[in-house]
């Protein structure tokens, strides 16, 4: 198990994370294309509202779920099973609770919630609409994620890819039926992004149902400790995904603040799906190594470590600056996917893209380190690094350029 040498197993475990985070992605994306061209530029500034919801609940999927993991595979290395069991099951237990909470609190506050995310008063009804399908379908958004993390440490990365690729699929069906043949609008959108994990979820459950892996379900012994640990060790993941969401929830608050309207927050949903896009590709090959980084570090291979991390950087560092040559010669295609008679709004958008991605290849290079950190348990830098990346610098840029360059400079 995991003896190849480091781009066997890059091949192995992060590419079909990133591809199935990738067309996991599709969600938000298929979404937007549907929704510029049916509905037009308020329905997708809606939809934007929504994008930092979704953002912050695949990261309290992955707090739990990667937490658990790192967990699971650093014992599978120490040859202890059964504590891989325990973390496995208590972590379920936690993120059934959690989902349930969000789910029910989330439709209790929806209206202020909506507000909250950057909705204007034009646009509040189809961004209540909106938020409330993904809200009440959280509980299967958050078990998608953390039964796709738990079948990579189970050694079946190519299953939890399957699972995120039926996932996307399915939205991408639901969405032109739900919203021609139905005519169902912008709730239409939103119910094809919530029933998707459900599709997920049900081709993940019979993999552990049956016991065709090391991980089984049973009723876990309740562990403070343990359950402590799942969530300390979880918590980069967290930040590190709901770093992409209080990006977007900065940037829309920026956007009124600055008086653009909704064209800015339109354009800015676009420039998200692009940057979705990208930290995917980052998160999913992050994501991909990590049961291996923790299987190695509890085996004390430390020089297999070096080994697989010196070749990721390359990797990383390669990938984003291809990406970003993408972002400059092919970006106006794909912006005009969403709204293709809006001249107005795709060169608003391109002119802006082109900026904003310019240090994204750092951006992947911190996720990648971050992850190393956190997957051998280091988690003080780990955190450190992944605070500053997000809900630090970022508000700072952000709110204070503009005093000093004008509003151009968000």
């Amino acid at each position: 198990m995991y003896q190849e040498r480091p781009s066997r197993l890059f091949l192995k475990y992060a590419i079909p994370q990133m591809i199935g985070l990738l067309l996991n992605s599709v969600y938000l994306i298929v979404d937007g294309v549907f929704i510029g061209n049916r509905l037009g530029r308020d329905a997708m500034a809606a939809a934007a509202v929504a994008v930092p919801v979704v953002e912050i609940l695949i990261a309290l999927a992955l707090a739990i779920s990667v937490g658990a993991s790192i967990i699971i595979s650093s014992s599978f290395g120490s040859g202890d099973r059964e504590r891989a069991n325990r973390a496995f099951n208590l972590s379920i237990v936690i993120a059934v609770a959690m989902s349930i909470a969000v789910a029910v609190f989330g439709n209790i506050y929806l209206g202020q919630l909506a507000m909250a995310l950057g909705s204007t008063p034009d646009i509040q009804a189809e961004a209540v609409t909106y938020l409330w399908y993904i809200v009440t379908g959280s509980p299967f958004l958050i078990l998608s994620f953390a039964f796709s993390s738990y079948a990579r440490a189970d050694n079946r990365p190519k299953l939890a890819m399957t699972a995120l690729v039926v996932g996307s699929l399915s939205n991408i069906v639901l969405d032109y039926v739900f919203m021609y043949p139905l005519n169902m609008g912008i709730a239409g959108a939103a119910l094809a992004t919530a029933l998707g994990p459900i599709f997920s979820v049900m081709i993940l459950l019979p993999h552990f149902l049956r016991g065709k892996g090391l991980l089984r379900f049973a009723w876990p012994a309740l562990s403070p400790r343990l359950a402590w640990n799942i969530v300390y060790l979880g918590a980069l993941a967290f930040i590190m995904e709901f770093s992409i969401g209080i990006v977007t929830l900065f940037y829309n608050i920026a956007i009124n603040l600055n008086g653009f309207g909704e064209i800015g927050l339109a354009a800015y949903l676009t420039i998200g799906y692009m940057a979705l896009i990208i930290l995917t590709v980052f998160l999913g090959i992050a994501q991909g190594i990590q049961p291996l980084v923790s299987y190695f570090h509890g085996k004390h291979d430390h020089a297999r470590n070096r080994e697989l991390m010196g070749f990721l950087f390359k990797t990383v560092a390669g990938l984003g600056v291809v990406m970003y040559g993408l972002v400059i010669f092919l970006s106006k295609g794909f912006i005009t996917m969403f709204t293709p008679r809006d001249a107005e709004l795709i060169a608003f958008t391109h002119d802006k893209a082109t900026i904003y991605f310019a240090g994204f290849v750092f951006a992947g290079i911190s996720i990648l380190i971050i992850t190393f950190f956190q997957s051998i348990q280091r988690a003080l830098p780990a955190f450190v690094l992944a605070l500053f990346r997000s809900a630090i610098f970022v508000p700072i840029f952000l709110f204070g350029f503009p005093s000093l360059w004008g509003a151009e400079s968000i």
